[in-house]
Order: C-alpha cells, then structure tokens, then sequence
C-alpha cells in the first residue's frame, strides 16, 4: 500500500477498555487513525442511538500521537458523530469496533455493541470488521491475537470485502501456538436460555437480574461456533437485510387470503 488509510475506531467496552487499546496498538501499524468510544461500558446495547438527550464529544489524550475522542452515548451514536461532526469531508477506508471482551459469535451479533458500530459505518458504506476475544475478563490477553488482526485488516483494505460490507471476526482465548489461522464461515443457528434471578434490595424492592445459558443447536461444521470449538479464528460475512428469501414462497398463499377480504 503507497499511502496511509484512514481507519475508524471505535468499541462498546469504552474507551479505557484494553481491548480498544490493544486495537489501536495494532491499527496504526497500518494507517491514520480516529477513535470514538462510549466514556463509559455499553454492551449489550445493540443498534441503539440516543434520542432523547444531547450527546457529548470529549477529546481525550489516551493513546499517544492518536486522535480520540469519546462520547456520552451508544456504539452506534460514536460511528454517527465520528462520520457527520468529526470526519466532515473526509472518507474513511475502513472502521474497526473492539477488541469486543467476550463472543459475537452466532445469534450474539444481534445484540451486540460492538458489531453494531460496525454494522452501522458499514450502513455508511465504509468497509468493517467487528472483533471479539472470546474472554470476558477485563485483564484478558489480547497478544496472541494481534498479529491475526494485522493480516485480516490488511487484506480488507487491499481486496475489498466482495458482496459484503462487513465481517463479524471472533478469536478463541488460546494461545498463538493453538491458533490454528483463519476459518470463512456462517453464523450458527444457537439461541441463549435465559432466566431471572429475583432478588431483593437493601430498601425492600424487588429486583431481577438476566442471566442464562447459550445453547448450540447447530452440528454443521462450518459453523462460527464450531470454528471456535475447533481453535479457529472465525469470519463471517455479514449484512443488513434479514430477509428469510427461502421462505417467501411459502408465505404466498397469505396473498390470495387477504384478497377474499379486501372489499370490492
């Protein structure tokens, strides 16, 4: 590459999250970059965007040398400012969301924070990757990882991403002599079992907490999920229609029945 892409970055952990760090670590190996993070943890919070509150950008001097700002709301409200307020005319040639602390892998890139982001600078039509450690402790190690990262962000920049605009991207928490490289793949069919705990507060209120179990129901093996099982790095090509094409056919039937009750 003869010059130095514009890299977006931005997570849902916040801005002080080890992950982002060690994001940025590796993305300004390859480029300029800008960095739009929540001031504060956001996972779990999907593809929401703030609404009914100003939103508030502060620049702040956490990685040496780098641009970075963050912000008062959701994932997706920082891609949303970093694109109309912080980059004006400029186009970036690529945004990267994480390293997420915990998977993304299957049915979790619908409520995720940080595939959101990604999701939404794709909407923008800005190529993305959304990255995932499959380790939830704030302390994980993301060094094994890295130089995966590296070769994945290259190749995107370099090539393009085809049909798609973005790739949901999940590490398995081994170290770089297990992993055993990259693994194109689709998005497993798996659900979560969820449950509330009830409880009580020191005032008396009741309170519940969400907790469950994620359960794989899918035996293919070119599945996220078996990937990760397998210590693979796992790539899936993402998008936004969530249409089920295979099952228009079968809905068609429902057209001719309202016709018997639209009135003459």
């Amino acid at each position: 590459m003869n010059y130095r892409p514009l890299i977006f970055v931005t997570n849902d952990d916040g801005i002080n999250a080890p992950g982002l760090k060690a994001l940025v670590e590796v993305a300004r190996e390859i480029g300029e970059l800008i960095v739009v993070a929540p001031d504060s943890p956001q996972s779990g919070q999907g593809h929401a965007i703030t609404l009914k509150e100003p939103l508030r950008l502060k620049k702040v001097d956490v990685f040496e040398g780098i641009e970075a700002y963050e912000c008062s709301g959701t994932p997706v409200d920082c891609v949303k400012l970093g694109k109309h307020v912080l980059l004006h005319q400029r186009e970036a040639d690529l945004c990267v969301s994480g390293i997420n602390h915990g998977s993304n892998a299957s049915i979790n890139i619908l409520y995720s924070g940080t595939m959101s982001a990604a999701m939404e600078a794709s909407l923008e039509g800005i190529k993305s990757i959304g990255f995932s450690l499959l380790d939830y402790e704030w302390n994980a190690d993301f060094e094994s990882c890295k130089p995966f990262l590296k070769e994945i962000m290259l190749h995107v920049l370099e090539h393009g991403l085809g049909n798609c605009k973005l790739l949901n991207v999940n590490i398995p928490a081994v170290p770089a002599s297990v992993l055993r490289g990259f693994r194109i793949c689709r998005q497993a069919e798996a659900r979560w079992i969820e449950r509330y705990v009830e409880g009580t507060d020191p005032r008396g209120q009741k309170y519940y907490w969400l907790t469950g179990e994620f359960m794989n129901q899918d035996v293919g093996s070119d599945t996220d999920v078996w990937a990760l099982e397998n210590h693979y790095i796992s790539v899936v090509p993402s998008g936004h229609d969530l249409t089920r094409y295979d099952a228009i056919e079968h809905l068609r039937p429902l057209e001719h029945r309202a016709a018997q009750v639209v009135p003459e």
